[in-house]
Formats: structure tokens, sequence, C-alpha cells
């Protein structure tokens, strides 16, 4: 019994190295692609903010699509279904690092969209499939939690790897001769190829382990692939579900601040702190509220036994918002240099009440549909989240091409005709629009009902349906 513990133990463990692939490719991609291609690269605000609302529409498409397919994919013997596009995604995921940042010299936005086309396509077939494996390998809240605590620590780790590793790199982030030299340009965009080397190896090996030391699927009958419905039939049923609706727009708001400060942290640390070199300091600063975000996932457990997964996810959502106000005070001096360590250790909790809570309340949604439906249809339900998801980066992308170009940033240059509007303009998006969206999303989960009793009672109801569970 002891040994069979130990070895359920180190498959959820290796489970969460699931984060590398998933969250580090992300988080790299949205903490620097935009910095990359607007800053290094040249392209203007109306071309970034073209770029991105199409891939937004390419998303409309490719995530619905790519659950579905899994959804509708038979059992391919020892590959299984999930795993069989876990494997063929998570080289290409891997490569995507590389070649996200080798730019041609000419075409620079015919590639900018293509390599974003094809990054999503790869980073999508990989996350949907790996978010909708977790819920059929541990079918119980207990089993659930544990490995979600994996799960966090690692997409912690991952995250800090995403933003410290290419800091270690890369010095400056973004070219400060006025104007911009193109030698300065290629000598720092060689150095975003060498980071993403590094990232790819890393993704690569954790995603080797993940896939073939931890994924084990459920044998699915035939009348459970029969009573999944097509690709139309699976999103009018998915959109149909108020509760999923009510929990994904929660969920998009949350990623639309994530996005937001992600995306802004990079010019923000540099223009508004002044840190022009020793690009480190940025990476470390990040790190900090990424490392204090894991450091707190044990209290969020506590707050969770207390309160519950709902009211525990909007508690921490109010600390977050309390937290960003003060980066609205600080500016470019030692003292505001030397407190903006304190400011982004004190984010943590807000981010982990993020990230520990959703995928458990996103589990719950899904449980319930399979009471509904006689049938789990969890990628369905993670493409249709991640379709809405991805509108977080419609909206942050266009909050950001309103602010910049309102404040003199329509194109990069490192001196603008009036700094103190632009560095307002990034003091904004840090906060303003980050704790508007956060309240937002409080709403969106004050009105989402799966919680207390009828929670409770979803389960005990659950438990009296085996044939719901993996086998």
């Amino acid at each position: 019994m002891s040994e069979k513990r130990d070895k359920n133990l180190r498959r959820k463990a290796i489970f969460g190295l699931s984060a590398f692939p998933d969250q580090l490719t992300y988080q790299a991609f949205t903490i620097y692609v935009f910095t990359f291609y607007f800053s290094v690269v040249g392209l203007s605000m109306l071309e970034m903010w073209i770029g991105f609302i199409l891939w937004g529409f390419w998303n409309m498409i490719n995530d619905p699509l790519l659950g579905t397919l899994s959804e509708r994919t038979k059992q391919k013997g020892k590959f299984g279904k999930r795993k069989f596009y876990l494997i063929i995604s998570f080289v290409p995921l891997s490569l995507m690092m590389i070649f996200l940042f080798t730019t041609p010299t000419n075409f620079k936005f015919l590639y900018f969209i293509i390599i974003i086309f094809t990054f999503e396509f790869f980073y999508t077939m990989f996350s949907v499939n790996t978010n909708a494996v977790f819920p059929e390998m541990f079918p119980t809240e207990k089993e659930r939690a544990t490995t979600n605590i994996f799960i966090k620590i690692f997409t912690m780790i991952a995250v800090i790897i995403a933003s410290l590793i290419p800091t270690f790199i890369i010095d400056p982030l973004v070219p400060t001769s006025d104007p911009p030299d193109p030698a300065e340009a290629a000598n720092i965009q060689s150095m975003y190829i060498t980071a993403g080397i590094v990232l790819c190896l890393i993704v690569g090996l954790m995603a080797f382990f993940f896939i073939f030391f931890a994924v084990k699927e459920k044998g699915e009958d035939v009348s459970d692939f029969e009573k999944r419905p097509g690709f139309f039939e699976s999103l009018k049923i998915t959109f149909s579900n108020n509760t999923f609706i009510k929990f994904t727009l929660g969920n998009m708001l949350i990623w639309f601040c994530f996005n937001l400060l992600l995306t802004t942290f990079p010019l923000y640390a540099v223009f508004v702190l002044g840190r022009t070199k020793g690009s480190l300091l940025i990476g470390i600063t990040l790190m900090l509220a990424l490392l204090s975000a894991a450091i707190f996932v044990p209290i969020q457990t506590k707050i969770r036994s207390k309160v519950g997964t709902r009211n525990g996810l909007m508690i921490g959502l109010g600390i977050w918002i309390i937290t960003l106000f003060p980066l609205i005070l600080l500016s470019n001096n030692e003292i505001s240099r030397t407190m903006s360590f304190l400011i982004f250790t004190s984010l943590g909790f807000g981010i982990s009440a993020a990230l520990f809570y959703i995928d458990l309340i996103h589990g719950d949604v899904i449980d319930q549909d399979a009471l509904n439906f006689g049938v789990k249809r969890a990628a369905s339900y993670y493409g249709v989240n991640a379709f809405i998801h991805r509108f977080s980066t419609i909206l942050a992308i266009t909050t950001i091409a309103i602010v910049f170009s309102g404040t003199g940033w329509s194109e990069y240059v490192p001196v603008t005709a009036d700094p103190a509007l632009t560095i307002l303009g990034l003091k904004l998006l840090m906060f303003l629009f980050p704790s508007i969206a956060l309240i937002g999303s409080i709403v969106c989960f004050k009105l989402y009902d799966l919680h207390g009793e009828k929670l409770e009672n979803m389960r005990a109801e659950l438990e009296k349906h085996p044939e719901l569970k993996p086998k």
C-alpha cells in the first residue's frame, strides 16, 4: 500500500512538470514578444495591434477546434488520445522559443503574424490536452488538490525561469540609443535568440518527462465516445452552460490583468524605474513576485479549507488590487527601485490565489457538466475556455495600443516628446486597468453559484456515477 501511495505521489509530482511546456512558453511569449517586436524589431504600434487582433481571430477557430478534435479522437492504443496530441506537439512548441526571435531582415510584419499563429497552434494543442487529462487522471477533489499543489509550484518555477533566464543573457532588453541604432538592435536580437535556445532545451526536457512518465489515460468505452457531440453541437452545449460562462468571463479578466502586467512590465522597469542597464535586476524584480506566489500556495490551501474555493479566490483578487496601488507611486530613483522589490513581493499573494483556485473551479464545472451530459467533455471546455481566455490578449493589446498611441509611442523611441506623459501611461497600465479587470472578475465570481451546499450536493451525486471516473 505504501509503495502504491509513493508511486501515485511521484506521478502527481511529475505531472506538475507540465507547467514548464505549458506556462514557461506562454509566459516567455507574454513577457518578451511584445517588447521584442515593438522595441527591437521596430514594428509600429499599429502593426503590433493588427497582428495580435488577427491572432485573436485565429484563436476563435484554433482553440475550440483543437479541443473538440481531442474529444472526437478515438484511443490510439498505448498512445491514448490526449497523450497522442501531447507527443506530436511538444517538440514544435519547444522550438517556438527560438523561432519567435529569429526574424528575417525583410517581411518582418508578415513573419510576426505567421510565427505567433504557429506558436499558438502548438501551444493550444499541448495545453488543451494537458488540462483535459488533469481531471480525467485525478477524479476526486483530494487528488486534484494534491496534484494542483505540484502544478502551481512548478508553474511558479517555470514562470520565474521564463522571466529570469533571458535577463541573464539580454542586456539591455531594449535599444537605448536615440535614434535607435540598427547595429545595437541586431546585437540585442542575437541575445534574444540565445535566450530562446536555453528555454527551448528546458521546455523539451521537462515535456518529455511529463508525457512519458506521468500521463496515464483511462480506457474509453465505445459508448462513451459515441456520446460525445460534434464540433458545433459541443460549442452550443458549452456556451449554454451559465455556470461555465460566469467562470470563464471571470477567468478572462484575470488573464487580462496577467497579460497587461507581464507585457508592460519590461518597459515599466526601464522607463519608470530607470533600469536601462542591468537587465538581471528587472528579472529579479519579477521573480520576487512569482517566488512569493509559490510560497503563498500552502497558505491558499488553508484559506480554501476555511472559506471555500470561490470565496478564497475573491479574497485573493481583492488583496491583489490593494498591492497593485503602490506601482503608481514609484519613479526613477534609488528609493523607488529598492521599494519595488518589496512591492512586487507583496503581489505574490494575489497571483497565487488566481493561479491556485482557477483550475479547481474549472474542474468542478466540468464535473457538473458530466453529470448533466453523461460523459466528461474536458477538452471541449478547455478549448472554449481558451477561446474566451484569448480575448484577454486582444483586450490587453488594444488597451496598450490606445495608451501608447496617446502618450507618444505610436512607434518605439527611447526618448518621447513628453516623457512624463509616457511614464503616466505605463503606470496606468500597471495599476488602473488591471484593477478594473480584477473588480470585474470579483463580480463574475460573486454571481458564480456552484459553491457551498450546491457544490457539495453535486460532488455527492458524482460519487454515485463511477462510470464518469477514470477506470
